[in-house]
């Protein structure tokens, strides 16, 4: 059986291998560079709007652009579409994106460089219902599918078209529910039914994808998937992408933690950021990922010596004592940095969540509040709200004894005077030694505060924690960075990855950002994003919402903008905010309510799976997905 911990090495950048696949005039996995394409919303049918936004998208950095083929009508016209663009001279890869429609399927491969096919639905209409097969009704559903899929192989191995099989945890069939339920084994196993398939017929051209919206699950299916490929000698090229991520920050920081997440262990040879804004949008953001992995890439070298990979990435949370609010049962708790100050006031709190009413003499905290705030050797003018920890440089503290000091290894090793209750310990990977693992192992005031110089953060922290599970240390850690930059875009995507693929994978008793170029602020609210996309503190609503194509009947963009004014006060509340029926419903299942299209103008609304309202006019469905909350008592009044 294959180890994960060969395939990845946890503190190493190293790209796993793939075979190349030749999509038109770009090849994908092999020796290529990471490829980003994105998909049209607009209706395949209007030849001249596909086009001018696909134009968009190519001028932005598209590389492949996808367009959905609902219907055979739909797939002829991709004809039309690449002749136009041709004209235009943007000789692209076109995709077709095909659910339900196998016809449509075989006359768009006949077309275009690639088809896609969802296995949940390319030949099972999914009806929600779980049956129990036996083996024998389980072979015969395989021969079923063999039978309906054969001839979309056919035709791609005559023009030579590629395929991405690309499962969506929203849309396993009922076949594969009914033996693997809803699980990332049951997406890995939903395409490799396929792929089987596939090789049975000698055709490779294969590109393999695991969509969910949630990053925790579509991280977990695509670690499984390569595992299952390489027991059974198969390299296909993988196609990165959190589905349904959303729009803004919390979109743009969800998708770099899930797909810079596998990009950092290797995997991933194309990708897409999928955002409920235009899709040109989805460009920049899709290639400052790309940017930082190569960043990781080009300083990979290992700075221990004699050092074995041992970190069971995708394992448990890691245990960690409780000191005070930190480590434990505890949520990560968020360290704001105010030290460039010489002197706190009041309102340098007030970006970091927490507001001073002069004439209440009142504090008005947040949910977004920081637990912490780094002061260095500033002065504090005002009573701080209990609440708040404060933080100082250990010469401070030594003098003032107030709040909690952060320490060198010098200061630790050559003092006995420290807090009684917390004291944060700077660590750097180079300067662990026995004599410092040893004082920290009986102390239960350390928190660890790991720190980097180096671009490779991930795989440094992670060194730190092998060192640390190794020698049964168990004090809480606190993940930070400090990010010179004065692009928020960069630093939003670098720390999302950065603190992202630590978080996801269970390690992490907190965060901090060092930055005094952004905005307290943005640095701020970025912290609690990642928490948050993370599932690891939730301090407001999560949307799950698609980023639109040619088979949404609405205005996505719009619709999720009033949702969100209307109901973003519901602190912890998931909503699915879905374009249409194909994988609405299944890729929502991980949301409370659902507003999904089911026809022009037409919205249906969900109780996580099922339907309680059917075919609502767009012009009251938000009253009455507001109506369905307050029926099930998840309302508060803002």
């Amino acid at each position: 059986m294959t180890d994960n911990n060969n395939l990845y090495r946890p503190t190493h950048f190293r790209r796993l291998r793939t075979n190349e696949v030749v999509v038109g005039n770009i090849g994908i996995g092999g020796s290529n560079p990471i490829r980003i394409q994105s998909m049209t919303t607009t209706d395949t049918m209007n030849t001249r709007s596909s086009v001018d936004q696909s134009v968009k998208m190519i001028k932005k950095g598209c590389e492949l652009i996808r367009l959905t083929a609902p219907s055979i009508k739909d797939a002829k016209n991709l004809y039309d579409i690449k002749n136009e663009l041709l004209k235009r001279g943007f000789d692209v890869p076109l995709i077709a994106d095909i659910h339900f429609t196998p016809n449509a399927a075989i006359e768009a491969a006949k077309i275009v460089e690639k088809v896609r096919i969802n296995p949940g639905n390319y030949s099972d209409k999914k009806k929600f219902q779980i049956h129990n097969y036996s083996k024998t009704q389980y072979a015969d559903e395989l021969k079923r599918i063999e039978d309906k899929f054969t001839p979309l192989i056919k035709t791609c191995k005559k023009y030579k078209t590629a395929m991405r099989i690309g499962t969506n945890h929203g849309s396993l069939s009922d076949r594969i529910m009914s033996q693997y339920g809803d699980t990332p084994l049951g997406m890995v196993e939903s395409a490799l039914e396929f792929v089987r398939i596939c090789e049975k017929e000698k055709f490779k051209q294969i590109i393999l994808s695991m969509k969910a919206s949630n990053p925790l699950v579509m991280i977990e299916a695509y670690r499984l998937l390569i595992k299952k490929m390489h027991q059974e000698n198969m390299f296909y090229p993988i196609h990165l992408g959190v589905t349904e991520a959303g729009e803004g920050s919390h979109g743009r920081v969800k998708s770099a933690m899930g797909i810079g997440s596998l990009l950092m262990d290797g995997i991933g040879d194309t990708i897409r950021v999928s955002l409920t804004e235009p899709p040109e949008e989805e460009m920049p953001v899709a290639q400052h990922i790309i940017d930082h992995i190569k960043n990781v890439e080009i300083n990979k070298q290992s700075t221990l010596k004699n050092y074995k990979d041992t970190v069971n990435i995708g394992g448990n949370t890691r245990k960690t004592n409780s000191v005070l609010n930190i480590g434990g049962n505890n949520h990560p708790i968020v360290i704001s940095d105010i030290s460039k100050k010489t002197t706190i006031r009041t309102t340098d709190l007030l970006p970091l969540g927490y507001r001073y009413s002069s004439k209440l003499d009142k504090w008005h905290i947040s949910d977004r509040a920081c637990d912490y705030i780094f002061i260095g050797n500033s002065v504090v003018d005002f009573e701080i709200p209990g609440t708040l920890g404060v933080v100082t440089n250990y010469k401070a503290w030594r003098f003032s004894k107030k709040g909690y000091p952060k320490l060198s290894i010098q200061d630790y090793l050559n003092n006995t005077d420290f807090s009684s209750k917390l004291n944060f310990l700077d660590i750097h990977v180079d300067t662990l030694d026995e004599n410092i693992l040893c004082k920290i192992r009986s102390d239960n005031t350390v928190v660890l505060w790991l720190n980097s110089k180096r671009l490779n953060t991930v795989y440094e922290y992670r060194k730190i924690i092998n060192i640390l599970q190794s020698q049964n240390i168990f004090n809480p850690v606190i993940i930070s960075k400090d990010y010179n930059s004065i692009n928020k875009d960069k630093v939003q995507i670098a720390a999302s990855i950065d603190f992202g693929s630590l978080l996801l994978d269970g390690v992490g008793d907190g965060v901090s950002i060092f930055n005094s170029k952004l905005p307290p602020q943005f640095i701020n609210n970025l912290l609690f994003d990642i928490l948050q996309g993370s599932r690891k503190r939730i301090s407001q609503t999560e949307y799950i919402s698609c980023p639109s194509c040619g088979r949404t009947l609405f205005d996505l963009e719009e619709t999720t903008a009033k949702i969100r004014r209307k109901t973003s006060h519901l602190k912890g509340l998931k909503i699915g905010v879905m374009g249409c029926i194909v994988n609405g419903p299944g890729e929502m299942a991980d949301a409370d309510y659902g507003y999904v299209g089911t026809g022009p103008d037409k919205v249906s609304l969900y109780k996580k799976q099922d339907m309680v309202k059917r075919n609502i006019n767009t012009e009251d469905a938000l009253d009455e997905l507001v109506q369905l909350i307050k029926d099930n008592g998840d309302w508060l009044e803002a």
